[in-house]
């Protein structure tokens, strides 16, 4: 668990991990938007892209800090950049990590920061794991780091799981029942970061 991570957090790596997640969410926008409108206002995918496109437009100063200060910064254009729910609950995150990782991490640290950052978004969401939002995924996450598991077939499996649950938070709870046999746009969105991710460190 303490051995570091395959790559060093140099300004190209930290290039790459930025374009590639960013790209993603903003390639997968029709698909999130879709899930969102089964049970949701319809407008994940659009504020996502829209908090993404803002982030490339600015990755020459996010890439040129270090690794903490550039999920912060990443962080506080989401908050800024992205509507509804997901702005403040991404933006948590992200600045969340950037305040507990350390510039060259290792898949501890990774696990350690993802706990302290799951409980922020707990809190500013006023939610828990269970619920049918993103904490059903970066719960399973954190605990495949854990068991030196992988991540992003935990990530996707655990995407997957939300489609049977029941929403009690956010705007998919007022469809009680409805909102049972539809992925959380918020989970699959976190499982498509993760994989991203993943690619980036594994050399993909």
């Amino acid at each position: 668990m303490e051995t570091k991570l395959a790559v060093s957090f140099d300004e190209s790596t930290r290039r790459r991990l930025i374009e590639t997640v960013a790209r993603r969410v903003i390639a997968h926008a029709e698909e999130l938007t879709a899930l969102d409108q089964a049970i949701g206002d319809g407008d994940h995918g659009l504020n996502m892209k829209r908090g993404f496109e803002a982030v490339l437009a600015d990755i020459d100063a996010h890439a040129a800090k270090p690794l903490p200060d550039a999920l912060k910064a990443i962080g506080m254009a989401l908050v800024m950049k992205v509507g509804g729910a997901s702005g403040p609950l991404y933006g948590t995150l992200f600045m969340a990590l950037g305040k507990e990782l350390p510039a060259e991490p290792t898949i501890a640290d990774a696990a350690r920061a993802l706990g302290a950052a799951i409980d922020a978004v707990k809190a500013r969401g006023k939610s828990d794991v269970g619920q049918k939002t993103m904490l059903d995924v970066l719960a399973p996450l954190r605990e495949a780091l854990l068991a030196d598991k992988d991540p992003v077939a935990a990530a996707n499996a655990a995407a997957e799981a939300t489609v049977p649950m029941k929403a009690v938070r956010g705007r998919a709870s007022f469809l009680g029942d409805r909102s049972i046999g539809h992925m959380d746009p918020g989970a699959r969105s976190s499982a498509l970061m993760i994989a991203a991710v993943a690619d980036v460190l594994e050399g993909r």
